[in-house]
């Protein structure tokens, strides 16, 4: 952050790309949340832009404004404010800028060269009348570019990445074409794929699709399966063909579905095309059966194990990171095939059952006979009904031929009994919070 102001206690400088996540306290040392963005504002000329506050994201993935005259410390790893904070959800105004979700990878020009830049992070000072201003912009000289016309200007290696004033650049107070996304990525890196859902949410429909571009097939798969089903349908619908394809590929194939579900039947078979065979054929299964029944609700990817695996084996595969914790809680034993639809289903077993035996044991010698699967049929109420009489985080889902098909797990009845827009109601949603003053005053100035 940058050492100690010894007039004002607060780091001489913070580079607020550093701040994305950092918990934020009140007095007490309670955690009230974690540091999303910097709001600043931006000012005529080459005068530097005034910080306003943090937006910080409260429980639950809920977004609201902290003054910075209310900030009392800064560092590393935290933010400390006076205790007073207005709960009403966070709008930006059209007078306003977001550090981290509208600067970082702009474009931008040096003014000494010309030469063009990528914003990779900017730093903010306390003054001495105790306004926070935005004074450097660390940049990242373009790759591109002529070799000669370097060495005539006497610049140095190419990609070189230097801080320079906030006066040294052009083109950061209108917004560009082709912003890119790569270094707002590496600051939310960490992020679960929720939170990082919710940052997209509120993003404007251009940024939202750079961000898109800049991730990662299985990134961006995680993030739209956490997003409002219409945000969904934007995101995807506005990919590229081939990699919409690919990006449902990805995706949990009851996610996928119930995507593809919100689409014309002509729209959803044109992307059906184009996903792999083999990752398209479970999401077409469950399309075939309606969207409240077991069937339309199960994954058809739960932990199957073959009747002779051990339970070492078994234990092996629910130790997968990627892996739901609620399918993570139960082993399915089916004869060969084991992926659905398998053999012969022949029971379930949980895993504290598995912890208890010797890792040697045959898996199907502690299959609950008790535990019987549902029909994929079942409607809605019934699984949910079931799940709870029983205590169970994931039921198997078996056709008339004893074939596993899938499973239901607990989030998943969660998800269909809640209303439709619960995912944009937890993103929307505001406390009724009357108007902060002093919110007001600091914003107003702007």
């Amino acid at each position: 952050m940058g050492n100690l102001d010894p007039m004002t206690g607060f780091p001489a400088r913070v580079f607020i790309a550093r701040l994305a996540g950092v918990a934020v306290f009140d007095p007490a040392g309670d955690q009230i949340g974690r540091v999303r963005d910097v709001v600043v504002a931006l000012r005529t000329g080459p005068k530097p832009p005034r910080v306003l506050g943090f937006v910080v994201e409260v429980q639950p993935r809920h977004p609201v404004f902290l003054p910075i005259t209310r900030v009392t410390n800064i560092d590393a790893d935290s933010v400390i404010f006076d205790g007073r904070l207005n709960m009403r959800r966070f709008e930006p105004r059209g007078s306003e800028t977001l550090v981290l979700g509208e600067m970082l990878d702009r474009t931008v020009e040096l003014v000494e060269t010309g030469e063009k830049a990528s914003v990779v992070d900017v730093a903010m000072e306390r003054t001495r009348t105790g306004d926070w201003l935005v004074t450097k912009v660390a940049v990242q000289r373009d790759d591109r570019g002529e070799r000669g016309r370097r060495a005539r200007l006497g610049l140095r290696r190419r990609g070189e990445t230097l801080i320079v004033d906030w006066s040294a650049v052009r083109g950061l107070t209108a917004e560009q074409e082709g912003q890119g996304a790569k270094n707002l990525i590496a600051v939310f890196e960490r992020m679960k794929a929720a939170d990082l859902a919710n940052v997209i949410h509120e993003l404007s429909p251009k940024r939202r699709a750079e961000v898109a571009a800049a991730l990662d097939d299985s990134r961006l798969a995680d993030v739209v399966e956490e997003l409002p089903r219409g945000d969904q349908v934007e995101l995807v619908g506005a990919l590229d063909p081939d990699r919409a394809g690919d990006v449902l590929d990805e995706m949990d194939p009851d996610a996928a579905a119930d995507l593809l579900g919100e689409l014309p039947a002509e729209q959803r078979e044109r992307m059906l095309a184009l996903m792999e065979p083999k990752e398209a054929a479970p999401v077409r299964r469950l399309l075939s059966y309606p969207d409240d029944t077991a069937g339309g609700m199960m994954t058809t990817d739960p932990v199957i194990v073959p009747p002779d695996a051990t339970v070492a084996e078994a234990l092996a595969q629910i130790r997968n990171p990627d892996l739901n914790p609620a399918l993570a809680a139960q082993v399915y034993v089916c004869r060969p095939p084991v992926e659905t639809p398998t053999g012969r289903y022949l029971g379930m077993v949980h895993f504290q059952r598995l912890l208890r035996e010797p890792p040697s044991s045959l898996v199907s010698g502690f299959v609950d006979p008790e535990l019987k699967p549902l029909r994929p049929d079942l409607p809605l109420q019934a699984v949910a009904s079931h799940l709870a009489t029983y205590n169970l985080v994931a039921v198997g889902i078996v056709n008339e031929n004893g074939q596993l098909l899938g499973a239901v797990t607990v989030d998943d009845v969660l998800d269909h009994l809640l209303p439709e827009d619960w995912r944009e109601q937890v993103m929307e949603t505001a406390p009724n919070e009357p108007t902060d003053p002093e919110e007001e005053a600091v914003r107003s100035e702007s």
